[in-house]
């Protein structure tokens, strides 16, 4: 027994040893596997303290923000009191002024009294935007409404509204009704809260005989209801002392049953707070009633919007933890970089270098062991090759640079010889005149051509050079060529290589205008389109096949005797320098016309 009591413990001991060795050995450095240990010892931790700190700190926030929310509903229901206290004072004011009895309750009427009434009507609703209508009202059927030029609904039984029939049977004070229709003006029904008092003939009955009111519309009670929400989501709402709704911000679709509210809940309890839901999903109704109005104002917060400050509360607890956990991480990375970093530095090195980035700086290795001796021998090595690199780089740039040239000087004999040609016919008809415009017009092509040995030269360069040329085609063509050039601003300072654009011109003048029977049209356009620079040559001659059109890049097309080095070398110097996403695209249509569309990038700097 004893024996096998010891071979299980020495099996137990190896399974802990093989566990450990094959969990260290998941790691590829020794600083993984200090960093994965510390960071699993403090994650633990921070569970713990998130954990034990949520339970406290939710109970605790919710309560408090509970507390808030009521306060601050209080506040708007003592807000909403004085609103209705200054509208009683108004109430009080007018209808106990002597203009109202004497307009009210004399046997004639007081033009003058009616006057002063109407100014003071004016200057309330003119002062106040949340003041729908105001009126006076005897029984007798006497009465002034607003400014006294809108007609009265006549269909109207005054003894069917509470506003009237209240404020005559109440035997003091004024009386605020429930959000309603109001019908008094004829073709208006807007919802309002009406305020009205009844009017004591003073010199007569002394009963009630009369009744000014106020129609409140939701601009005030809505403004102090939506300043005092809390949370994005929350919101208030009134209700009277019979649990009609005084106010809702989505009144209408309360009307419509598109939404509902817990009025009964909310009628019967006691309390200040009710919760209605389960968890975060709940709802916080916060109860303020009014003495002074019977009205209720409730505050509707979502719950979960209550304890969004839990969670930056327990972001404070797990952020202090974190900032512990660094400071051990730092100190323990201190320790095991000191020994790991030079292996580490020559590690990233290789890395860069298998990825093709020979130009990463020397790797710095103060010890001369093994490690100080691979080091520099790496040094060297990537040495050697970025300048094998750099050599070959240069030379290609050098073979790119001379086939360019030497495709741009093809086009010049060409268009020299196309020019003199037309200067010789010119002066075989004695046209003297045009052979000194022409020769002149030549001099300051091959000035501009000749005087300019950048490769690239700005947009408007290439424009303007165009345009001579086109000047002396159209003396060459008078019957057969008109052009227009519209090119925009914003590309006129755009790199473009030299030469482009005349041999784009020229073949779209001897392919496509010279053999039409009548005048043709040649426009030049330049604009930007989806972060390129775009130059269109538009004719519309002759136009081209779908054959033709499909084989007019092939080399075999150009034609020294009629189009220089044609399109398919212009496409070739676009594409060496910009890259195959740009050069020229061609659209055409038999005998409709071509369209020429010279694309390179729009995001060159300037020059």
């Amino acid at each position: 027994r004893l024996y096998t009591d010891r071979v299980c413990k020495g099996e137990s001991q190896m399974n802990k040893k093989g566990l450990a060795t094959v969990i260290v050995g998941k790691f590829k450095s020794i600083q993984s596997v200090i960093f994965s240990t510390v960071a699993f010892l403090v994650l633990i931790a921070v569970v713990i303290v998130t954990a034990v700190s949520m339970r406290f700190t939710n109970t605790s926030i919710f309560e408090n923000s509970s507390e808030y929310t009521h306060t601050i509903i209080k506040q708007m229901n003592q807000n909403i009191d004085s609103y209705i206290d200054y509208m009683e004072n108004i109430a009080y004011l007018i209808s106990s002024s002597e203009d109202v009895q004497d307009y009210l309750f004399d046997d004639e009427i007081n033009n003058e009294a009616r006057y002063r009434i109407l100014n003071q009507f004016e200057t309330i609703l003119d002062s106040r935007s949340d003041i729908r209508n105001v009126g006076i009202i005897s029984k007798s059927g006497r009465m002034l409404i607003n400014h006294g030029k809108k007609s009265v609904n006549s269909d109207l039984d005054l003894n069917t509204q509470e506003w009237y029939t209240q404020a005559l049977d109440s035997p003091e004070g004024p009386k605020l009704t429930s959000s309603h229709v109001q019908h008094i003006i004829s073709g208006e029904r807007p919802w309002v809260i009406t305020l009205s008092r009844g009017i004591r003939d003073r010199e007569g009955s002394g009963e009630k005989e009369g009744v000014f009111f106020i129609d409140l519309n939701y601009s005030a009670i809505s403004g102090l209801c939506d300043q005092s929400t809390v949370g994005t989501k929350g919101y208030a709402f009134i209700m009277d002392a019979k649990g009609n709704i005084v106010y809702h911000p989505q009144q209408q679709q309360l009307y419509n049953e598109l939404q509902t509210e817990n009025i009964d809940l909310i009628m019967k309890t006691d309390d200040d707070t009710v919760l209605t839901g389960t968890g975060k999903d709940g709802k916080l109704y916060s109860i303020s009633r009014s003495e002074k109005t019977g009205w209720t104002v409730v505050d509707c917060t979502s719950v979960r919007e209550l304890l969004s400050k839990s969670h930056q509360a327990q972001s404070v607890y797990v952020l202090t933890a974190v900032l512990l956990v660094i400071v051990a991480l730092l100190f323990s990375r201190f320790m095991a970089r000191s020994i790991t970093l030079p292996i580490q530095k020559l590690r990233d090195s290789m890395k860069k270098v298998q990825e093709g980035d020979f130009s990463v700086s020397d790797v710095v290795v103060d010890s001369e062991n093994e490690i100080g001796s691979l080091t520099k021998s790496f040094d060297a090595m990537t040495h050697r090759i970025q300048e094998l690199m750099e050599q070959n780089v240069y030379e290609q740039e050098q073979k790119r640079k001379s086939e360019l040239k030497a495709l741009q000087s093809q086009i010049n004999p060409h268009f020299l010889y196309n020019t003199l040609d037309s200067i010789i016919w010119m002066a075989e008809g004695k046209k003297n005149e045009e052979v000194v415009l022409m020769t002149a017009s030549l001099a300051r092509l091959l000035r501009q051509s000749i005087s300019n040995e950048d490769e690239v030269v700005p947009i408007i360069n290439e424009v303007e050079y165009a345009k001579s040329y086109l000047t002396i085609q159209k003396m060459r063509y008078k019957d057969k060529l008109e052009f227009q050039i519209d090119v925009d601003s914003s590309i006129l300072y755009i790199p473009l290589i030299k030469l482009v654009l005349q041999p784009v011109i020229e073949n779209a003048i001897y392919h496509g205008l010279k053999y039409k029977e009548s005048k043709g049209l040649l426009i030049v356009k330049g604009f930007m389109k989806d972060g390129n620079a775009v130059l269109q040559v538009i004719d519309d001659g002759v136009g081209m096949d779908e054959e033709t059109l499909a084989h007019i890049y092939d080399k075999h097309k150009v034609n020294y005797h009629s189009n220089g080095v044609g399109v398919y070398n212009v496409q070739k110097r676009l594409k060496l320098y910009y890259g195959d996403d740009y050069g020229i695209t061609y659209e055409s249509k038999k005998g409709e016309g071509t369209t020429a569309t010279i694309t390179i990038p729009g995001s060159q700097e300037a020059i």
